[in-house]
């Protein structure tokens, strides 16, 4: 069996605790700075040179950028010049718009106008040429009344169409076909309703069986070319 440890003198202790206790040196306490006075040593006693103070004392100082003139930079008058230069380029694109359209507008209005002038121009001709048709016709009419009366003359002296009543009925058919084929046509009224537009009334006279106001005998054929009246017949109306 083991022997038990031997337990240490209390006395004994105590003795050697007091006595490294006595032995161990205080050390001297330091007082803080009070009201801002720096621990730091000042630049006088360095021996140092003063540092200069800045506005901001939190960071370094701030450069400044030789390309910044009168507090704007040449960066931002770069950036601006483009911004003018747009505008300029917008405002030129407006022009051209607005010269553009009115170049369009002109043409559109000169293309109606001749349009209308072609119309008008045609118009023109076709009525110059109803009109020199209409003028022909009434220098002939005289002449076909001419050829009827001789033919109405040989009728009653009992000539045949085999002599010269034939010759004069052909040059008489040959003209009013002639006057056919250029649009004029002669017409006969008899027992139509009395049309002062187309009628030229020569005498009145009751008739029988008849309405008054219509014709009841025709002295001479009329003429006219589609709406207008070369000649109007000559005829009785019915009283």
């Amino acid at each position: 069996m083991a022997n038990p440890r031997p337990t240490p003198d209390q006395d004994v202790v105590r003795d050697r605790m007091r006595a490294e206790r006595d032995t161990v040196p205080e050390e001297e306490e330091t007082e803080a700075p009070q009201d801002g006075a720096s621990a730091a040593p000042s630049d006088a006693e360095a021996g140092g040179e003063p540092v200069a103070e800045t506005a901001d004392s939190d960071g370094p100082p701030e450069e400044v950028d030789p390309t910044v003139e009168g507090g704007v930079s040449a960066g931002s008058v770069a950036t601006a010049s483009p911004s003018t230069d747009g505008g300029a380029a917008g405002g030129d694109t407006s022009d051209a718009e607005r010269k553009r359209d009115e170049y369009l507008a002109l043409a559109q209005r000169t293309q109606a106008d001749f349009d209308n002038y072609r119309k008008r121009a045609a118009r023109d001709v076709a009525g110059a040429g109803s009109r020199a048709k209409v003028g022909l016709a009434r220098d002939l009419l005289p002449a076909i009344d001419n050829l009827e009366r001789a033919l109405e003359a040989a009728a009653e002296a009992g000539e045949t169409e085999q002599g010269l009543a034939h010759g004069v009925r052909f040059v008489h058919d040959e003209l009013i076909a002639a006057l056919g084929r250029s649009g004029i046509e002669r017409f006969d009224p008899s027992g139509e309703p009395f049309d002062p537009n187309q009628h030229e009334a020569i005498a009145t006279r009751p008739e029988e069986g008849v309405e008054a106001g219509h014709v009841v005998d025709v002295a001479q054929k009329g003429y006219r070319s589609q709406d207008t009246v070369v000649r109007p017949a000559r005829v009785v109306v019915s009283a």
